[in-house]
């Protein structure tokens, strides 16, 4: 990929789009994805700041297994469900990261953390 594609912190954000403008400034904040540290910027979407980083599978089918990721970015199709914070089936396109965030690569239906069944 060209520089002109990656920024300095060599994720994939666009930070200069010629018909949207510049992305605005927004302060860093970390959150953990599937264990692992990631950087995000505060009020980006999840599934905005997973794209960012490479990160292309949400979760995975009930039964089959097959991975899903992003697809409309509206809310509205599903494939982007995610564990938050111990909340399964968040849509990750909708909710923006914050600080200390803990997120997880949803595997079928998901559970809640923490409660039998």
């Amino acid at each position: 990929m060209d520089q002109a594609h990656r920024n300095q912190a060599g994720d994939l954000r666009v930070l200069h789009h010629p018909v949207l403008g510049d992305l605005p400034e927004s302060r860093p904040v970390q959150i953990t994805v599937d264990g692992q540290p990631l950087l995000a910027r505060e009020g980006e979407a999840i599934a905005a700041a997973l794209l960012a980083h490479g990160i292309l599978v949400c979760r995975t089918m009930p039964g089959g297994r097959e991975p899903r990721g992003v697809f409309c970015a509206l809310g509205r199709c599903a494939d982007c469900l995610m564990t938050v914070d111990g909340e399964p089936n968040v849509r990750a396109c909708l909710i923006p990261v914050r600080e200390g965030q803990v997120v997880w690569t949803q595997a079928g239906l998901g559970r809640w953390e923490g409660r039998a069944g």
